[in-house]
C-alpha cells in the first residue's frame, strides 16, 4: 500500500540506480531484511525506497513509513511510534498481551490493543518491555515494511530501538533505514554501533553515490522530454550540480524549451547552483505562496496549515484562513512545497529548504522567527526545542535561554542525554550568560555529559568554567569531579582526570557523598601508577564516609563507566542514590581486591552484585559496573572461564540499564579473551568493528589496539605491530591503563629483540619493570616480566633477570593469578635455558606449557612447548623433533606465520622429516600455503628480504614464491596482489 510519507518524486524515471534497485528488491522479497540506504543530501535516497516498494514484488505488504527531523522534542521513539500510528483501523486481533505496553505511546489504537500491564519500578525493565511490545506488534501484523528515513537525526532511544528490532527481527519484517553518514553523530554509525547481520537474515548496505555523465544525460532527458541532449550540455550539468540528482533536477526545471543552443547555462544565464534555481522558481509564485514558502523554510520542519498561515510575512490586514489556503495550494502545484503527511507540508528536501531560507533577508528572517515563538508558544505541550531555535534565530536572548534551559530539563527527564548535552553546550556558548547562571548550568552539563558519548565540547567548556574563580567550591567541585571523570571515561586523559578528581574531592569537603564518588574513582588501580596502598587509602576514606551516613546528604547518579566512573546529581531521589553510592564504593573495593588476585574476592563479590541486582536501578547500573570491572582484572589474572562469565553479566545488565560504556567495555574484554583463547579468524576485523562502536571510550580502544598489535606481532608485521602496540598505550604511558600498558610493553620487547635490538629491549623493559614495582601489581606484570627476563639474559644481565623473577614469583604466591604461576615457569626456563641447562629449561617450560593451556590459552602454551622442544634437542634428545612439528602446527592453525616459519627451521636444522598428517598435494592453479603467505606480506608492501625475515627463509626463495604468486593470480605487478592473496 502507499503511503503518504513516501510521496512521488517530479523526475518521471529512476535513472542511473538499477544495480541499487535490485539489491533493496532483492533483500525486501528474502525476509526478514535489513537494507541501510546511505548517501549524501539530495542523492536520491527517498526515491529508491519509494521505487522499490512499488514494486510488484512488495504489492500487498504493509508499509510503515515515517522520519528524523533536525529540530526535535524529547520524545524518545518519536519517529516509530509515529509510524506505527498508521496502522489505525488495520490492527490484527490477537495481539501478544506484551502489547499492552504500547497504549501510553499511542492512544489512537487503545481500543484494539491488549490491557496495559502493571508498572515496573525498574526503567531499564519498562524499555525493554517496550521494545519487545513493538517488536511483537510488528510480527503480529505480519509481512510489513517499516522505513524510517533521515537516521541521522534520530534521538538515542529511536537508535536503540531500531537496533533492537533489526538485532532480531520478526520472520516477515522489512525495515529500510537512509541517513547521511557524514551527518551520523558519534562515530558516523547508523545504529550507534556497527551492525552485524543475526543469522537467517538478509541484510544489504546499498551506498548511493552522485551521478555520471551519461546518468546525467539521460536524467536531463527525461525531464525535457527532449531525447537528444548534447554531450557538452550534459558534462557541463554534470559539473556544476556534481551529480547530485536532486540539484540537478531544481537546475534543469530552469533551463528553456530549446536546447540546441551553443551552451543552454550561459545563454540565458541560468543559475548553477541551487538557491539561484529556486530563487527563479520562487519568482513565478504570487507573493502570498512566496510568503508561504519562506514560512515553511523558517519553521524547517513539516508544518501544519494553519501554523504555516501565522509565521507568514504577509500583511495583517489578511485573514489568513481565507486566503493561506489557495496560497499554499499554488506552492504545491508549483512543486516548491510538498505534502509530506496528514496536514504537513514542507520542502522535498533539506537542500531546498537551506536555499529559500539563506535568500530571506535577516531582519525579515528574524521576524518570521518571532512570529514562530508567538505561534508556538501557545501549543500544549510546548515544542521547547523549537521554541529555543525559534528564540536564538530571533536574537531575543532572554527567551532563548529560558526555552533552551526548559528543552535540556525535558530532555533529561526523558532520558535523551544527547540532546540535553548539545542544548546546553550551545547555551554555554553564549559569552554573555552571568557567572551563577553559567554555574548552574555547567553543573546540569557535568552531569549529562559523563553519560553520554565522546562531548570533547562539553570538557573544553567545562574546563573554562571550572577555572572561575567566582564560583563556590562546592559547585565547582560538582563541575570539575564530573570533568574528571569525562576526561576518564571518553578521553583516555587519565592522568588530568585524576588531578581533577583529587582537586575535586577537596573541593566538595562539604558534600561528603559527591567526595566519596570521587574517592572510589581514584581507588581504582588501573588509573594511574601509584603504588597500591594509595588505592587502599582512598577505598578506606570513601567507605568512612558512607559509613558516617555522608551519603543521606544528597544522592549522585552513577554513569557506567570503564573505571567505574560515575556522575553526580542533586538531592532527589536520595534512598536510591544512597543505596547506588554504597554499592559503587563497595564495587570498586570488590574492583581493587581482584586487581591483585585477592583469592577471597569472587565469592563476596557475586554474592553483594546478586543481591544488589534485585534492588533499584541505580545499583543494578553500578552492578553493571561493577561485573564488567571484575570480568576486566579477572582476564588479567588469566581467569578466563571466570572473566568470560562475567562478561556475560554485564552485558546483560548493560542492555537491560542502557549502560552502552560498560557494553563496550564488556566489548573490550571479551576481544581479549578471543586473543587469548585463540580464536583468531576474523579477529582483527571484530577488533576494528570494536574500535569503531566505542568512539571516545578509551579503555576499550586499548584493548582493541593491543589485540590488533598482537595479532600483527604474530604474523610477522612488524610495523603494524610498532603503530599498534604505540596506539594501545606505548606512546602515552601516562595516560595508558596500567595493565594493557604492561601487556603492550611486553609484545613490545619481544619484537625488539626479533629485530636484534636487545639495547632498546632492555630500555623499554626497564620501564614498564619499574612501573609494575611501583605499583605492586605483580599479576600485571605476568605478560611483560618473561619478555623482560629474555631480554636481560640476551644482555648479560643475569642478575637483573633472575630478581624480576622472584619478585614476580613472590608478587603471585598465594594469591589467584595462575597467568603468574604459568609465567614464572617460563621465567625459569629461560634463566635455565641461558645458563646452559638444557634438561632444567626443558622441564621448567614444560610446566609453563601446562600452565598457559589450562587457562586456556593455546598461542604462550605454544611457545613454552617451542621452547621445551628447542631445550630438549639441545640436551641431545633427538626424539623431541617430532614435537616440534606438533607445535609448528599449533602456530599454523592459529595463524602465527612467523613462529611456525621459526619451528620450521628448527626441524630443518636437525635434518629430520615430519611429514605432514595430510599429506603432500599438488595445488595447481591454487596458492600453496606458504604462496598465501608470501602474498599476503607481498600485499602489505614488505620486500623479499623483509618476507624473508619473517618466514625464516632465503630471499632466494621468496623470489621464487613471489614469481608463482603473480603468476598464478594473473597479475604483473606486487602492487597488484590483493589482500590475503585472493
Amino acid at each position: 500500500m502507499t503511503d503518504p510519507v513516501l510521496r512521488r518524486a517530479e523526475a518521471p524515471v529512476l535513472v542511473g540506480r538499477t544495480g541499487e534497485l535490485h539489491a533493496v528488491r532483492d533483500a525486501l522479497a528474502h525476509p526478514p531484511a535489513v537494507v541501510l540506504v546511505e548517501g549524501e543530501a539530495g542523492i536520491g535516497k527517498t526515491r529508491l525506497i519509494r521505487e522499490a516498494l512499488g514494486h510488484a514484488s512488495a504489492r500487498g505488504r504493509t508499509v510503515l513509513a515515517g522520519g528524523c527531523h533536525p529540530l526535535r522534542e524529547p520524545f524518545p521513539y518519536g519517529p516509530v511510534f509515529e509510524l506505527l500510528r498508521r496502522l489505525e483501523g488495520r490492527l490484527p486481533s490477537d495481539l501478544n498481551p506484551v502489547c499492552g505496553a504500547l497504549r501510553p505511546y499511542l492512544p489512537e489504537l487503545a481500543d484494539r490493543l491488549p490491557p496495559a500491564p502493571e508498572p515496573l519500578a525498574d526503567p531499564g525493565a519498562s524499555r525493554h518491555r517496550l521494545f519487545r511490545a513493538v517488536r511483537a506488534l510488528l510480527d503480529r501484523v505480519g509481512g510489513a515494511v517499516v522505513v524510517v528515513e533521515d537516521l541521522h537525526w534520530a534521538d538515542e532511544g529511536t537508535r536503540d530501538l531500531v537496533r533492537f528490532l533489526v538485532d532480531d527481527p520478526p520472520a516477515g519484517l522489512g525495515v529500510v533505514l537512509s541517513y547521511r553518514r557524514e551527518e551520523l553523530p558519534g562515530a558516523g554509525l547508523p545504529l550507534g554501533r556497527a551492525y552485524r547481520q543475526p543469522p537467517g537474515t538478509t541484510a544489504v548496505l546499498v551506498p548511493l553515490g552522485p551521478l555520471d555523465v551519461p546518468a546525467v544525460r539521460s536524467m536531463t532527458a527525461a525531464l525535457t522530454g527532449n531525447a537528444r541532449i548534447p554531450a557538452a550540455l550534459a558534462e557541463a550539468l554534470h559539473e556544476r550540480t556534481a551529480g547530485i540528482p536532486f540539484v540537478l533536477e531544481e537546475v534543469v526545471r530552469s533551463l528553456p524549451g530549446r536546447l540546441d543552443g551553443a551552451d543552454p547555462l550561459d545563454a540565458v544565464g541560468v543559475p548553477t547552483r541551487l538557491h539561484e534555481a529556486m530563487a527563479d522558481r520562487m519568482a513565478l509564485l504570487s507573493p502570498a505562496a512566496a510568503a508561504c514558502v519562506r514560512a515553511a523554510a523558517v519553521l524547517r520542519v513539516p508544518s501544519g496549515e494553519e501554523l504555516i498561515a501565522t509565521v507568514t510575512d504577509a500583511g495583517t490586514d489578511r485573514d489568513g484562513d481565507a486566503w493561506a489556503g489557495p496560497a499554499l495550494r499554488e506552492a504545491l502545484g508549483a512543486g516548491v512545497l510538498h505534502e509530506l503527511g496528514p496536514d504537513r507540508y514542507g520542502f522535498r528536501h533539506t537542500l531546498a529548504q537551506q536555499a529559500v531560507y539563506r535568500s530571506i533577508p535577516g531582519p525579515a528572517r528574524r521576524a518570521l522567527h518571532r512570529r514562530a515563538v508567538r505561534a508556538l508558544d501557545g501549543v500544549r505541550p510546548q515544542p521547547v526545542v523549537h521554541l529555543a531555535y525559534h528564540a536564538k534565530e530571533s536574537a531575543d536572548t532572554a527567551e532563548w535561554h529560558r526555552y533552551g534551559e526548559a528543552a535540556a530539563r525535558a530532555a533529561q527527564r526523558m532520558g535523551d542525554l544527547a540532546l540535553a548535552v548539545q542544548l546546553l553546550e550551545d547555551l554555554l556558548a553564549d559569552a554573555r550568560l552571568a557567572p551563577l547562571a553559567r554555574a548552574e548550568l555547567a553543573t546540569r552539563l557535568s552531569r549529562a555529559a559523563v553519560h553520554s558519548v565522546s562531548h570533547r565540547q562539553a570538557a573544553e567548556l567545562l574546563r573554562r568554567i571550572v577555572q572561575d574563580d567566582r564560583l563556590p567550591d562546592p559547585l565547582r567541585g560538582e563541575i570539575r569531579l564530573n570533568l574528571g571523570l569525562l576526561l576518564h571515561n571518553h578521553a583516555g586523559d587519565y592522568e588530568q582526570a585524576r588531578a581533577d578528581t583529587e582537586i575535586a574531592v577537596e573541593e566538595l569537603r562539604g558534600r561528603p557523598a559527591l567526595a566519596a564518588r570521587g574517592m572510589a574513582a581514584l581507588a581504582l588501580p588501573g588509573w594511574g601508577d601509584h603504588p597500591y596502598p594509595v588505592y587502599e587509602r582512598w577505598v578506606t576514606r570513601a567507605e568512612a564516609l558512607v559509613a558516617e551516613g555522608a551519603e543521606g546528604a544528597e544522592g549522585a547518579e552513577g554513569a557506567e563507566g570503564a573505571e567505574g566512573a560515575e556522575g553526580a546529581k542533586g538531592a532527589e531521589g536520595a534512598g536510591e542514590a544512597d543505596a547506588g553510592l554504597r554499592m559503587a564504593v563497595r564495587g570498586n573495593h570488590f574492583t581493587l581486591r581482584a586487581g591483585r588476585g585477592d583469592p577471597r574476592v569472587w565469592e563476596e563479590a557475586e554474592h553483594a552484585l546478586r543481591e544488589g541486582e534485585r534492588t533499584g536501578p541505580e545499583v543494578r547500573m553500578q552492578a553493571a559496573r561493577t561485573w564488567g570491572n571484575l570480568a576486566d582484572y579477572a582476564a588479567w589474572l588469566g581467569l578466563d572461564v571466570r572473566s568470560r562469565r562475567y562478561c556475560r553479566e554485564a552485558e546483560r545488565l548493560a542492555d537491560e540499564q542502557g549502560a552502552t560504556f560498560v557494553a563496550g567495555i564488556a566489548a573490550g574484554t571479551g576481544l581479549r579473551l578471543d586473543w587469548h583463547g585463540g580464536h583468531w579468524q576474523e579477529l582483527s576485523a571484530h577488533a576494528h568493528g570494536i574500535l569503531r562502536d566505542n568512539p571516545g571510550v578509551a579503555p576499550v580502544a586499548a584493548d582493541a589496539q593491543l589485540v590488533l598489535g598482537q595479532l600483527a606481532l604474530a604474523r610477522g608485521e612488524w610495523e603494524e605491530a610498532a603503530a599498534r602496540l604505540d596506539a594501545a598505550g606505548l606512546a602515552d604511558p601516562d595516560n595508558a591503563p596500567a595493565p594493557v600498558l604492561a601487556s603492550a610493553s611486553g609484545a613490545r620487547v619481544r619484537l625488539l629483540l626479533s629485530r636484534g635490538q636487545t639495547h632498546a629491549a632492555c630500555a623499554l623493559a626497564d620501564r614498564a619493570v619499574a612501573r609494575v614495582r611501583r605499583k605492586d601489581i605483580w599479576a600485571w606484570g605476568a605478560e611483560l616480566t618473561p619478555m623482560a627476563v629474555a631480554a636481560y639474559v640476551r644482555d648479560g644481565r643475569r642478575a637483573e633477570a633472575e630478581a624480576v623473577t622472584g619478585e614476580l614469583a613472590a608478587g603471585v604466591a598465594d594469591l589467584d593469578v595462575p597467568l603468574g604461576r604459568a609465567a614464572v615457569d617460563a621465567c625459569r626456563g629461560i634463566l635455565a635455558a641461558a645458563g646452559g641447562r638444557h634438561e632444567e629449561a626443558a622441564v621448567a617450560f614444560t610446566a609453563a606449557r601446562a600452565g598457559y593451556a589450562a587457562l586456556p590459552r593455546p598461542y604462550p602454551a605454544a611457545r613454552a612447548g617451542e621452547a621445551a622442544a628447542r631445550e630438549a634437542l639441545a640436551a641431545g634428545d633427538p626424539g623431541t623433533a617430532p614435537d616440534m612439528g606438533a607445535v609448528a602446527e599449533e602456530f599454523a592453525a592459529l595463524g602465527a606465520t612467523r613462529d611456525a616459519a621459526r619451528c620450521r627451521r628448527v626441524l630443518r636444522g636437525t635434518g629430520v622429516v615430519t611429514p605432514s598428517r595430510r599429506g603432500r598435494r599438488g595445488y595447481g592453479d591454487a596458492l600453496s600455503p606458504r604462496e598465501r603467505e608470501v602474498a599476503r606480506l607481498v600485499s602489505l608492501g614488505h620486500t623479499n628480504r623483509e618476507i624473508a625475515d619473517v618466514l625464516f627463509l632465503s630471499p632466494r626463495t621468496i623470489e621464487q614464491h613471489v614469481a608463482k604468486v603473480l603468476r598464478k593470480l594473473g597479475v604483473t605487478s606486487r602492487a597488484d596482489v590483493p589482500a590475503e592473496g585472493e
